[in-house]
């Protein structure tokens, strides 16, 4: 038993230290690679927002990541997903704090987390991991303070114009 540990713990650190290069020095063409989303429309308490619509897993898994400018306070990203879950977003490479909704397929707001911070530590997603509570078919992604700007509350609907 000790044999192993003595063995596999270089191999550990290797790897470790090997992921952390990894996500530091990424080079700057996959990090500048601008991912066009379709664009739609959102109504939100007689707000109407433009938003970029995440609805592929390619792109709900490339979101906002390596994305250096923040987005305007009237504009948004829609993650949508095929059925309503519980969806985690782990906020790894994000370069703002951001404000996240998640809400069902009838608009009604399940959750909300407000003015949250990317990871700072890679090694330890606890801290900047989210979760919904209550399954969610969609994910509500925009720069911190557009919950307040546009007046939005747990009791507020989402209504989809063009997704």
């Amino acid at each position: 038993m000790v044999r192993k540990i003595i063995v596999l713990l270089p191999v550990i650190i290797g790897c470790i230290i090997l992921g952390v290069l990894g996500l530091t020095f990424i080079p700057e063409g996959i990090k500048n690679r601008n991912l066009e989303f379709s664009k739609g429309t959102i109504v939100i308490n007689n707000h109407s927002i433009s938003t970029e619509i995440a609805e592929t897993p390619a792109e709900r898994q490339r979101w906002l990541t390596f994305r250096t400018e923040q987005l305007p306070v009237n504009s948004s990203l829609l993650l949508v997903y095929e059925k309503p879950d519980l969806h985690s977003l782990w906020l790894l490479n994000i370069q703002f704090n951001l404000d996240l909704i998640w809400f069902d397929g009838d608009g009604n707001i399940v959750y909300i987390k407000q003015d949250i911070m990317p990871c700072k530590n890679t090694l330890d997603p606890s801290q900047c991991t989210y979760k919904n509570t209550i399954p969610a078919k969609y994910i509500l992604a925009a720069t911190t303070g557009f919950i307040n700007y546009h007046n939005i509350t747990i009791a507020s609907k989402i209504k989809l114009i063009s997704i």
